[in-house]
């Protein structure tokens, strides 16, 4: 697990993400992110309705052990995240080490 956090915070620095349960939803319904992230702590109507989405869209889905609070602060946020969507990788090999 470690270095999954490593590589988040890797693909927060120099990729491209989108942040937050609206804007995932968005981007699975639009542009397809090459892969979506859930906090163990997400709600679970909102975790099935990000999964929902990312199956229609093919999209990889993984749910970690990582709580909101500490993904928010894997990516540099004073809040806590619930949902992060990679839509460019950048220089991490994040999506080498989750499928």
């Amino acid at each position: 697990m470690k270095n999954i956090k490593s590589e988040i915070k890797s693909v927060v620095k120099k990729g491209q993400v989108i942040i937050g349960l609206r804007k995932v939803l968005a981007g699975l319904l639009n542009d397809n992110p090459k892969l979506v992230i859930i906090s163990s702590n997400c709600p679970a109507e909102r975790k099935e309705e990000i999964i929902y989405y990312s199956r229609l869209s093919e999209t990889p889905c993984e749910i970690t052990d990582i709580d909101g609070a500490e993904l928010g602060s894997l990516c540099g946020k004073p809040f806590p995240v619930s949902v992060l969507g990679i839509m460019d990788a950048g220089e991490s090999n994040i999506l080498n080490e989750i499928n």
